[in-house]
């Protein structure tokens, strides 16, 4: 179709990415790719309004939800997590933690990544899970991850925080890990680092009253590429 061009977006550098990028993971990150699509109206302009034969107008029901904490701008969120003094650590240092200092690896990636390998003793709570509703919303956004060429989309886990307060305390003392892990620290080409799922969770936690909470940086690739220990939950 001629409305659709070839144009690469880049999930760090493109407001619209930015506020789509943490669901548009399926079942791995997505945070530094380049995803080349084509450029379309955003889906709830597609699905907004039809127009049929005979001047008859459909309109839509598929109404975004209201803005959840989770989906509040980087910026706050990395603002926040400065105040709050959450601390970013390498793999080596977050293995030491654990093994000296009795700290917990939360592992927020979807369970079937925790499945195929994770640091022992780590306790996985998804904090982005595949879509389970079929709403009109629920739809929209199966669509807007069909053009990603994702078919497994995420949306926020409502339960991430219930499920957390079931395992860990409010003292716990917490490494929050996903795959990417995402960075506070500022660059050339990102002055406000990037996101992950990860620093979302963590964000959730402190503002949860969660007071010891660290993140992974590097995520766990860079605990697999160093090769530190891992277990498996496959069958």
């Amino acid at each position: 179709m001629s409305a659709f061009t070839s144009t690469a977006l880049q999930y760090s550098s493109t407001s619209y990415l930015q506020s789509w990028a943490p669901y548009l993971e399926g079942t791995r990150d997505h945070n530094s790719r380049c995803v080349r699509v084509r450029s379309y109206k955003p889906t709830s302009q597609i699905l907004h309004q039809q127009n049929v034969a005979r001047g008859l107008t459909i309109q839509n029901t598929a109404t975004k939800p209201a803005k959840s904490p989770a989906e509040e701008e980087w910026k706050v969120k990395r603002e926040l997590l400065l105040k709050k003094r959450v601390k970013s650590v390498e793999a080596k240092e977050a293995l030491r933690l654990q093994k000296e200092n009795n700290f917990v690896i939360l592992d927020v990636r979807p369970e079937a990544e925790f499945k195929e390998a994770h640091p022992p003793d780590a306790i996985n709570v998804q904090v982005y899970r595949l879509i389970k509703e079929w709403t009109a919303w629920d739809i929209a956004r199966r669509a807007a991850f069909a053009f990603f060429g994702i078919f497994s989309g995420t949306e926020e886990n409502p339960e991430f925080i219930k499920s957390v307060e079931a395992k860990l305390d409010k003292n716990a003392k917490i490494i929050v890990a996903c795959s990417a892990g995402g960075t506070m620290k500022p660059t050339q080409n990102l002055p406000e680092g990037q996101q992950s799922r990860s620093l979302i969770a963590a964000y959730l936690l402190v503002l949860n009253g969660y007071n010891n909470v660290f993140h992974l940086e590097g995520g766990l690739y860079s605990w697999f590429k160093e090769d530190l220990p891992s277990v498996s939950e496959e069958e």
